[in-house]
Order: C-alpha cells, then sequence, then structure tokens
C-alpha cells in the first residue's frame, strides 16, 4: 500500500497543497494583469482593450474631423514651398494652395462670407426663391453658384462675353443663369458689374416673381476682406509659425490682399507686401505713384477702354472700397506683362508639376522678382488662386507647346521679358 495521511476532514495533503497554490496562483495572476492594466491606462485617459488603444472621446473625435457641406472644406488649405522658385531665387517662396477649396480658388471664402452676412441681415432666406445677383470674371461667380445651391438659392451671374469657355461651363453645371455682357468700363451702365446691380433692382421691384434679389457686390462688400482677415491671413501666420518677410498678390476686387496684410501686419510690423500687377491696371500706377492714371484725371472717369490682358481675376482700374482699406499697408508693386506670366505658367509645370490659373502665374513672377531684389534668405509668401483648368481655351492656348524636346526656359529669362512687347490686345477691357 501506498503511502497516505488525511486530515482531520478526510483531506490528503497532496489535494489540499495543489488547491492552495491554486488560489495563490490565481490571485497572483489578477495582482500582475492589476498592474500591467495601470501601465496601459495613458495620460488622456485612454486604454488597451480589445486589441487596440481606446480613448472614451474616440467617437467624438472620430465625429470631430467630419465636415458639414461644401462649406465645411472651405478654408484650412495647404502651404507649399514652391522648389523651382525657391532654389532658384535663395528665398524660401511659399504659396497657399487656395485651388484646393471645394470650388476651386480663393474666391470661396468670400462667396461664403457674402452669403452668410447676407443670411444673417435677414436679406436672404434659404428655398425661398431668392437670387443671388453677381458681375465677375468668373472664379467669384463660380463660388457663389455653388454656395448657392448648397444653402437653397439660384444664382444669376453675369460676365464679360470673353470670359473663358470653362467657366462659363462650370457656372452653367452648377445651375447658375449666365448673363454675357460685351466689355465696358465700368462708368458703362451694361458693364458686367452694372447690369447685375441692375439685375437685382429690377427683380426686387417687380412684385410679380418669387423671392428676393442680392447683388453680391464683391468688390465693395466688406465681408470680402474681413473673411481674408478672419481666415487665410490667420492660416498663414499659423502655417509658417509667423516666419513671413514679405507677402506678395495680386488685386482684383483688393480683398485677399487687404484682409491677409490687415491681420499680418498686426503680427509682423516689418512685414512687406508688395502688389503684382497685369497690363491695363491701374493698381500699379496707384501704389507707386498716388495716382491711377495722369494727376489731372479723376478715377473712375476714363470712358475709353483698358487695355486687355490675357491674365483673368486681377488687374482693375479703380479703387474698391476692398483695397482701399489695406491700400495704406501695401509698401511696393510689380508690373508682370503677359509674356512673363504665360513664361512663368509653363515654367512651373516643367519642373514643378504645377499647373496654374494666369493670376497665379503673376504672382509667381512677382514673388520671384522681388525675391531677387531683397537677396537669398527671406520667406515670401504667394496666393496659388485657382487651377490652369479655367484657363485652357484662352491662357494656356497662348502658352504654347509645354516639355517635349524644347529646353526649359531657365527663370533668369522669364524675368528679363519685361523689356519685350506684351502679348496685351489693344482697346478692350480688363476682367477684374
Amino acid at each position: 500500500m501506498g503511502w497516505q495521511m488525511t486530515g482531520r476532514f478526510g483531506i490528503s495533503p497532496q489535494l489540499l497543497l495543489g488547491l492552495s497554490l491554486g488560489v495563490l496562483l490565481s490571485a497572483s495572476c489578477r495582482q500582475i494583469w492589476a498592474v500591467v492594466a495601470s501601465r496601459l491606462t495613458r495620460d488622456d485617459d485612454s486604454t488597451y482593450a480589445q486589441g487596440r488603444i481606446q480613448t472614451k472621446g474616440d467617437d467624438e473625435a472620430v465625429k470631430s474631423e467630419i465636415r458639414v457641406g461644401v462649406e465645411g472644406l472651405i478654408g484650412n488649405t495647404p502651404l507649399m514651398k514652391v522648389k523651382s522658385l525657391s532654389d532658384a531665387t535663395g528665398c524660401e517662396i511659399l504659396a497657399k494652395v487656395e485651388m484646393m477649396n471645394p470650388g476651386g480658388s480663393a474666391k470661396d471664402r468670400i462667396a461664403l462670407a457674402i452669403v452668410e452676412q447676407a443670411e444673417a441681415d435677414g436679406l436672404l432666406r434659404p428655398n425661398s426663391g431668392d437670387v443671388v445677383y453677381e458681375g465677375t470674371s468668373g472664379s467669384t461667380g463660380i463660388s457663389l453658384a455653388m454656395i448657392c445651391r448648397a444653402k437653397g438659392y439660384r444664382a444669376h451671374i453675369c460676365l464679360p462675353d470673353d470670359t473663358s469657355t470653362e467657366k462659363v461651363d462650370l457656372l452653367e453645371k452648377l445651375g447658375a443663369e449666365v448673363e454675357k455682357v460685351p466689355p465696358a468700363s465700368i462708368v458703362d451702365r451694361r458693364q458686367y458689374v452694372n447690369q447685375a446691380r441692375a439685375r437685382a433692382t429690377d427683380r426686387n421691384n417687380d412684385d410679380s416673381v418669387e423671392g428676393r434679389g442680392l447683388f453680391a457686390d464683391q468688390f465693395e462688400n466688406e465681408a470680402n476682406w474681413k473673411a481674408h482677415c478672419d481666415h487665410t491671413g490667420p492660416e498663414i501666420y499659423k502655417q509658417t509659425g509667423g516666419n513671413v518677410d514679405v507677402f506678395v498678390t495680386g488685386a482684383g476686387t483688393g480683398g485677399t490682399i487687404s484682409g491677409v496684410s490687415r491681420y499680418l501686419k498686426q503680427k509682423l510690423p516689418k512685414l512687406k507686401v508688395v502688389l503684382a500687377d497685369p497690363p491695363g491696371s491701374g493698381l500699379y500706377n496707384k501704389v507707386k505713384y498716388g495716382v491711377m492714371f495722369d494727376i489731372m484725371e479723376r478715377e473712375g472717369t476714363r470712358r475709353r477702354h483698358q487695355v486687355d490682358t490675357l491674365v483673368e481675376g486681377i488687374g482693375i482700374n479703380r479703387v474698391t472700397r476692398n483695397f482701399d482699406v489695406g491700400m495704406p499697408l501695401v509698401d511696393d508693386a510689380i508690373r508682370v506683362t503677359d509674356k512673363e506670366s504665360l513664361a512663368m505658367a509653363k515654367f512651373l509645370v516643367e519642373h514643378d508639376g504645377l499647373f496654374v490659373g494666369s493670376s497665379t502665374a503673376v504672382n509667381c513672377v512677382a514673388a520671384a522678382k522681388y525675391a531677387l531684389k531683397i537677396g537669398p534668405g527671406h520667406t515670401i509668401v504667394t496666393i496659388i488662386c485657382d487651377s490652369g483648368t479655367r484657363h485652357l481655351s484662352k491662357f494656356w492656348k497662348a502658352v504654347g507647346p509645354v516639355g517635349g524636346e524644347l529646353p526649359a526656359v531657365p527663370l533668369e529669362d522669364i524675368l528679363n521679358l519685361s523689356s519685350t512687347a506684351s502679348t496685351s490686345r489693344a482697346n478692350t477691357p480688363v476682367n477684374g
């Protein structure tokens, strides 16, 4: 017989020892796991569970990244370093990529601001038949058409009849009513801005139609520059960490240059603001010499047509309210010819794969010229207004072949083209 021993309750010592060890081991495992679990709890109250780190606010954090409607996609555009221009000048040339707004341009910001301000003022009521009227060379109209569709309004856009077909097609596909008018001076009542204002007035005076008319008035509406002061400027400051020496951009309504300048110069008093201006525009003379035209002529009264340019979206022959609020902050101006802007557009494709519109090409010429003027080591910010896809039938048609076997034109040659004749056509106006 094997050796056996039982306790007072008839349980063998071996069994009792096994039970005791099991209890102790189980308690130890629980203690060990408690320690491990405490180590997996992070400072932000997240814990390890179900194979991943989980945070109490996970669902809320994910939802906060969801944008609401196209309005929620506007703004917070990236800032990119334009490598070719930076390498060639020794300055860091950065571009705010406004073509990444949902409507494809910087004008999304002001379209949203104008409509929301009108709603706050009780001038627009969603889904009531209200119509927004605007005179534009295209991009603001596209942005307004998009915002109007999203918010329950209709858009009526008046534009010059030589506007690129791509812009007209986009407007129509967004459901806007497009009215083309012959190019004319701003003092002509048939000029496209004046025509849009008249259409809105006519609607409001006609009791037989449903809904009211709102003239967006992008050139004079101060919601324009305020949108850039409240959003574009702060974004640039944050993205650069406040390291900006120069801000360069063109002006059509003047909202971008005024709004961004008003914000940045409060933060950076030594910042230089430089206007990039195309042929036919009077703003270059206004900044450089204090007069729009000859000193004997009053601004806004010239009745001859302006000099036309291949550039759309910037260049104007009057001081708008939006430009006026920032004009004292503009330190310098650079005139950019059509040949320079065409060559720059081609240069950016061949060196950076960057396909931009005409006003962006003007901005980049001016940014590069100013970089060479002040020397290396500075940070210059400009604006990529929109894509070249809106300029295929007009501006890009004049650019000519890109790439292929032809050697790329060096930047120095592009910037020397100012001494040659512009490709501007006389006797038709700038599309401001």
